[in-house]
């Protein structure tokens, strides 16, 4: 048969082969083309035969063509042909599938719908005929459709919607993906589409989304771009969320298998990123809706659009040259907003019950770093880039004149400091993550530290030490490029070395030749004649003297090896011939000894530096005694009765007429003693030496023992007339001798300290010992005094302005202890000497205030163990209990300091100590915080059952009696720094308490009350309370209705602007009085005004950032539940309280000066907020989001009576007081003109601010203009103008102006005329201000 069919279509005869076909029954037919096509044999050409018997022209032709194709599609979806067979049977479908008739062509068309909708499809090859079957659909004019017609494109639309109404097959997704990529679709119809597979993308197993998402994006070539990009971050994120959420309770439930495996999502998700660069690569186009997807949702929630998987992508298609920019910005930009918006959130209740906390930015791209060690190596180059980006830009800068310190430890950190954090942990996490990047991550490192000398580098050190401690083994292969930065050692400053060495030090110990390299600089730069290259030289040395315990051999080589043994295995490193260790150590020291012979800055890093390697290398005891006996001796007098006991002169040294000074003579003697004190431990404890080396070493120490004990001796009997430095002597920097006066005066008072520490230690409760402590405190007072009073000339600058101590933190905690606290009968006798003298204990608490403050700015004291952290905590809970017993025990009303030291008061001095030391307990151990708690009730275990709020709300309590105390005394008795203080503290530990405890509300209370009775004049406790005040209501909830009651009491105190109008006097707050109002209340109350528009502004960004996001719903049905209310009602509620905050301020008569400016700045802060909120009401209409709610129809009322008109005449008030300072500048002219020329400026500058709420003002009404037109609601019926805003000529002025030209009439008539034009328009100008 088929024979036949083949044989008629060759002979070129139609009509024959037409009634042939007509005996052919369909069964039969259909059989033929099956088994041609099974077969491959002749198969296009049977059915070229049959199209050819079969024309459109007929009815029996058109069905008999639909049969074939109907068996046609089931072939090719069957499986059984080979693909080139079913390809070319396809073929041939297409070609003549323009020739159907319509009627076909939808029957054809609902085949292929219902097998989608039944899933018929399977291996998708015919699908690749729908594409022409709905392109003949699209072409038809008209087509019969139930009832009606339709167009050929109406009908192709309704398929489509049809089918992308129905479920689809998970198996046929990809080929229908494909299919629709050769459909041409209006953006409606495309829209149908991608909004249909986006919604499959997650249905379908991993293994298939990456090819899926490949069709998507050639499916993007047709539009819908930023649709398609969005699909496919949602969806990856949506993954993300589940997996991480059945990995937790997998965890917790101990599950084996999971339904989304982590390892092959990671890399399902690393194929189809890379999918994604390599079309952006082809389509520019899709590269920038990438980049403006992004940047349309920075408006909004940002945990929407950065998510891990985009932020990988992200970082990916940032190695594309032309987006590297943009999407860097991006990343810098959103980094810094979610620090910002997580700190203004934490800060604020109200915000913090209206939004949710939002993902950490840190969480999202420290998973993004995890993530991509499975295998994704394109994003290792951006996430490096992105670290050092973030490090360089948020890291500290040199501010000129600003005291720079060390970042703080504190949980709460600035943006900045948390965003310069994060870039140090992405370079971290990516260091240990990715093999390949290590070396050039440690290379940028390292290059920071060198070239940016002169900037703070410390984030870079704290980064190289991490990544040296996380991987020192590994680092050993880089090692040449930390010795390449050897090489700059002796260029870099002191602070830097210092860090540098201390970063690399475990690499040391491991690497034989970047030690001997490290030796080799530091020899060299010990000859430097740079000074700061031997300091360099100096802390190198003493690092590896420090750190070493061990030296293996002569050689730097050889002991480069004993080192790392060691250091690993520390149990074995007496086998090693000591002999050896010593010798080298020997040179070492040879090497520091040199120093004693330079400049007292180098002197003093050696001197400081000794103990350290004494308590770290015990078996340099010997060496180090005996250099520093020898150092000694050369100023020591050994007569035993000559006075002075120091050659003073030796210490210094002149250079022409400049003195010098050359020996830190104090520094060297306090070095001897923290020695002598390590070997008087360490010889109870340990005695494993030979006699003679003991007998050696003892009569070491005990020679430097008598001369501590000589010196004490004789220092006691010296007069100030024995170091020439009686009040008579000249002091005056400007002269020789004056200088030279002044450095002896520092070495002896630093002498003095030191041997108070080495007598006092020594003395084991001596009577006799403690008064000779006193004998040295007697000279060190009176030379102090002098001091103070030569440079004070008589004002007395006050104990915590003493000069730097010498004196160690361990001793100051022992002292204090054993005066205060001490309570043993066997050494009441001995302290009560010390006790009696009451200059001494008030010294001893200076001192703790001079190391506590030290602590506080770098975290480090001066002396011993000042580095250790966990030592100097020690100290601080021992000070802390001190310092509260003595001033809870004994207050400073009853202590007796007589009139004239009143402000020395030891009770006051205590009070200022624990302030700082609760600053630093939460700057820099807030980790330890209920440890310190227990250590103040003694209690040094059980610190994990301890409630920290209860804790902290027993000490406020204390704190809180001290200040009624102080308030129900009379006035005089007040003490305005003591209240301060005790505020301060308050407002510390407040910091502390949780706010949603009980005590936590109880402050609140007891602060609000006190506001509401204390009537006090002192303007500094006012302004303590009242931040105290704020600080906590933020915390509790907004302060506005506080602000409200505040304005009213200004109001009532300052009276009106209108002197004919009398205000009632209203006292909701007792603190705020005719002295308090204004500036101190005022200003606080503009403040916090500003914050909380701050926070609405925050709020209305989020808004917008919302609306923008969501979906638009066609039905309106939805409009009733609006998901923004809440967020609306709270904004509106918020900004109508503030008008009436304005309302009572605006109208009060504010004194000329700053509190007119802030207002005037927050009144147009106030309308650029109001036109922000209308903006945001005018995007709801055009989106059709919503409609206008009757209470900003209030809110714009209220603005309109309430503030408005009250600015105008604010504006008016202002404008008068600023003429009668410029009339106070003009009468100042004649006396002096330049004066008068700079007062004129200021004002001028001062009153800038009208303009600027003029300005606001019209915004806000051009804006409310146009949200009349577009609510069909006249908003501005409730608003006025006003003449406030017009031109106004002042015509006394304009006289009193023509006045003086005529008086200073010039010759020529010309230049009358060009000084008016030269002068006017700058009057004019000032008028219009």
């Amino acid at each position: 048969m088929e024979q036949k069919i083949l044989s008629l279509a060759a002979e070129e005869n139609p009509d024959g082969l037409q009634r042939y076909l007509q005996t052919v029954k369909d069964p039969e037919l259909v059989s033929i083309i099956t088994k041609n096509a099974v077969k491959g044999k002749d198969a296009g050409t049977l059915l070229r035969g049959i199209f050819k018997g079969s024309p459109c022209s007929r009815d029996e032709g058109v069905r008999r063509r639909l049969v074939v194709y109907k068996h046609c599609i089931q072939l090719a979806e069957s499986g059984d042909l080979q693909p080139e067979v079913a390809s070319e049977i396809v073929g041939l479908l297409m070609l003549e599938v323009h020739q159907l008739p319509g009627a076909f062509l939808i029957e054809l068309a609902n085949l292929f719908v219902e097998a989608v909708k039944g899933g018929g499809f399977s291996n998708g090859k015919s699908l690749e005929l729908f594409p022409s079957v709905l392109t003949a659909l699209s072409s038809k004019e008209s087509l019969s459709y139930g009832k009606g017609e339709l167009t050929g494109e109406e009908y192709k639309k309704q398929l489509i919607n049809s089918l992308c109404s129905s479920r689809w097959d998970p198996q046929c997704v990809i080929h229908l993906t494909c299919m629709f990529r050769d459909v041409p679709l209006s953006t409606e119809e495309l829209q149908f589409v991608v909004q249909k597979v986006i919604r499959m993308l997650n249905k379908l197993d991993l293994q298939e989304m990456p090819p899926l998402v490949y069709q998507l994006l050639l499916l993007s070539a047709k539009g819908c771009k930023r649709n398609i990009l969005e699909g496919i971050v949602t969806c990856f994120n949506d993954l993300d969320q589940k997996q991480a959420e059945e990995q937790k309770s997998a965890q917790c439930l101990d599950l084996e298998e999971a339904t989304i495996p982590q390892d092959q999502l990671r890399h399902v998700e690393g194929t189809v990123i890379l999918h994604i660069v390599f079309a952006i690569k082809l389509d520019q186009d899709l590269g920038r809706e990438l980049v403006k997807y992004i940047k349309a949702g920075q408006q909004g929630d940002v945990s929407h659009i950065l998510c891990p998987f985009s932020a990988a992508l992200l970082l990916s298609v940032s190695r594309i040259q032309r987006f590297e920019d943009q999407i860097f910005d991006f990343l810098k930009t959103t980094v810094m907003k979610g620090f910002k918006d997580q700190q203004l959130q934490q800060g604020s209740k109200f915000l913090q019950d209206l939004v949710p906390q939002p993902n950490c930015v840190s969480t999202v791209f420290l998973e993004t770093v995890k993530n991509s060690g499975y295998g994704w190596d394109h994003v290792t180059q951006g996430l490096v880039e992105l670290g050092f980006l973030l490090m360089d830009s948020f890291g500290p800068k040199n501010v000129a004149g600003a005291k720079l310190t060390e970042a703080t430890t504190s949980a709460s950190k600035t943006p900045t400091q948390q965003a310069c954090q994060l870039g140090s942990k992405i370079l971290l996490e990516t260091f240990k993550v990715h093999e390949p990047i290590r070396s050039e991550i440690l290379e940028q490192v390292l290059n920071r530290v060198i070239t940016k000398a002169t900037t703070p580098i410390g984030h870079f050190i704290d980064l190289l030490s991490d990544i040296v401690i996380s991987a020192p083994l590994i680092l050993q292969n880089s090692s040449s490029k930390v010795t390449e930065a050897f090489d700059h050692l002796s260029y870099l400053p002191l602070k830097t070395v210092q860090g540098l060495l201390k970063a690399v030090q475990p690499l040391l110990k491991i690497s034989m030749s970047m030690r001997d390299s490290l030796i080799l600089v530091l020899r060299k730069a010990m000859f430097s004649s740079q000074i700061d290259a031997r300091k360099s030289a100096v802390a190198g040395f003493l690092l590896l003297l420090k750190n070493f315990k061990v030296l293996g051999s002569l050689s730097s080589s050889q002991c480069s090896q004993a080192i790392g043994a060691s250091q690993v295995q520390v149990d074995v490193h007496t086998r090693y011939n000591s002999a050896a260790n010593e010798a080298f150590c020997l040179e070492i020291l040879g090497s520091l000894r040199r120093c004693l012979s330079q400049q007292a800055d180098v002197r003093l890093m050696l001197y400081e530096g000794f103990y350290d390697v004494l308590r770290r290398n015990s078996q340099l005891s010997s060496s180090i005694m005996q250099t520093l006996l020898s150092q000694v001796k050369r100023y020591y007098e050994p007569e035993p009765d000559l006075l002075p006991p120091l050659k003073l002169e030796s210490c210094i040294t002149a250079n022409g007429e400049q003195i010098f000074l050359q020996e830190p003579l104090a520094h060297l003697l306090c070095c001897v003693h923290h020695c002598l004190s390590w070997y008087r431990g360490s010889l109870q404890q340990k005695r494993n030496s030979d006699e003679d080396d003991e007998e050696e070493e003892m009569g070491c120490h005990q020679d430097l023992k008598d001369i501590l004990e000589s010196v004490t001796r004789r220092m006691i009997k010296c007069d100030l007339e024995d170091f020439e430095l009686d009040k008579s002597a000249d002091f005056s920097l400007t002269s020789g001798v004056g200088v030279k006066n002044n450095i002896y005066a520092v070495l002896v008072t630093g002498l003095c300290e030191v041997l108070i520490e080495y007598n006092f230690t020594s003395a084991n409760f001596s009577k006799s010992k403690f008064e000779d402590v006193l004998g040295l405190f007697k000279c060190y007072s009176k030379l102090s005094d002098i001091l103070k009073e030569k440079a004070g000339k008589g004002k007395s600058s006050g104990n915590n302005k003493m000069s730097r101590s010498l004196v160690s933190m361990g001793f100051v905690c022992t002292l204090l202890t054993a005066l205060f606290r001490d309570s043993a009968r066997s050494h009441e006798e001995s302290l009560s000497v010390l006790r009696a003298n009451l200059d001494f204990m008030r010294y001893s608490v200076c001192v703790a205030l001079q190391k506590i403050q030290q602590l506080e700015d770098n975290g480090v004291t001066d002396g011993p163990d000042g580095q250790s952290s966990e030592k100097m905590f020690k100290c601080i809970c021992e000070i802390t209990r001190v310092f509260l017993w003595r001033y809870v025990s004994i207050p400073t009303s009853t202590e007796d300091s007589g009139k004239k030291d009143k402000g020395k008061n030891i009770s006051l001095l205590c009070l200022e100590g624990l302030l700082r030391i609760f600053n630093i307990i939460q700057q820099r151990y807030r980790h330890k915080i209920p440890q310190f708690l227990a250590a103040l009730d003694g209690d040094q275990e059980g610190t994990e059952e301890i409630n920290v709020t209860e804790k902290i709300a027993f000490h406020i309590k204390q704190f809180q009696r001290s200040v009624l105390n102080q308030l129900s005394g009379e006035e005089d008795d007040f003490n305005s720094k003591e209240a301060l203080l005790l505020v301060s503290v308050l407002s510390a530990l407040s910091r502390l308490l949780d706010p949603a405890s009980v005590q936590f509300v109880q402050m609140l209370s007891w602060t609000v009350k006190i506001c509401k009775e204390s009537n006090l004049d002192d303007v500094q406790f006012c302004k303590g309370l009242m931040n105290l005040l704020f600080s906590l209501h933020a915390q509790f909830k907004s302060p506005v209705t506080v602000l409200r009651e505040l304005c009213q009491d200004i109001h009532g105190h300052l009276k009106d602007i209108d002197p004919d109008i009398e205000v009632e006097t209203q006292s909701h707050f007792a603190i705020v009085n005719r002295k308090t109002a204004a500036p101190t209340v005022t200003l606080l109350v503009l403040g916090q005004t500003a914050k909380v528009l701050d926070e609405v502004d925050w709020l209305i960004t989020k808004l917008k950032g919302q609306l923008g996001s969501e979906k638009i719903v066609s039905d309106g049905s939805t409009q009733a539940l609006n998901p923004r209310e809440p967020m609306e009602k709270a904004i509106t509620l918020q900004m109508g309280t503030l008008l009436t905050v304005c309302h009572e301020l605006v109208q009060t008569a504010l004194p000329f000066g700053s509190c007119t400016d802030s207002l005037l700045k927050e009144l147009a802060k106030m309308y650029t907020i109001l036109t922000s909120l209308i903006k945001y009401y005018l995007q709801v209409y055009n989106t059709q989001a919503g409609s206008l709610p009757t209470r900003l129809e209030k809110l714009v009322k209220l603005s309109g009576s309430h503030l408005t008109p009250q600015c105008y005449a604010f504006i008016t008030y202002v404008q008068n007081m600023q003429n009668e300072s410029l009339s106070v500048a003009g009468e100042k002219k004649k006396k002096k003109k330049e004066e008068a020329a700079l007062s004129t400026a200021k004002i001028l500058r001062d009153t800038k601010p009208i303009p600027n709420l003029i300005f606001a003002i019209e915004q806000y009404e051009k804006f409310l203009i146009h949200l009349s037109k577009k609510s069909k609601v006249n908003l501005m019926q409730y608003m006025k103008l006003s003449t406030s805003r017009d031109f106004r000529i002042n015509a006394a002025a304009l006289q009193e102006k023509e006045s003086e030209d005529e008086e200073n009439e010039p010759d020529n008539e010309q230049s009358v005329v060009e000084e008016q034009e030269s002068q006017e328009p700058q009057k004019k100008k000032r008028k219009r201000k």
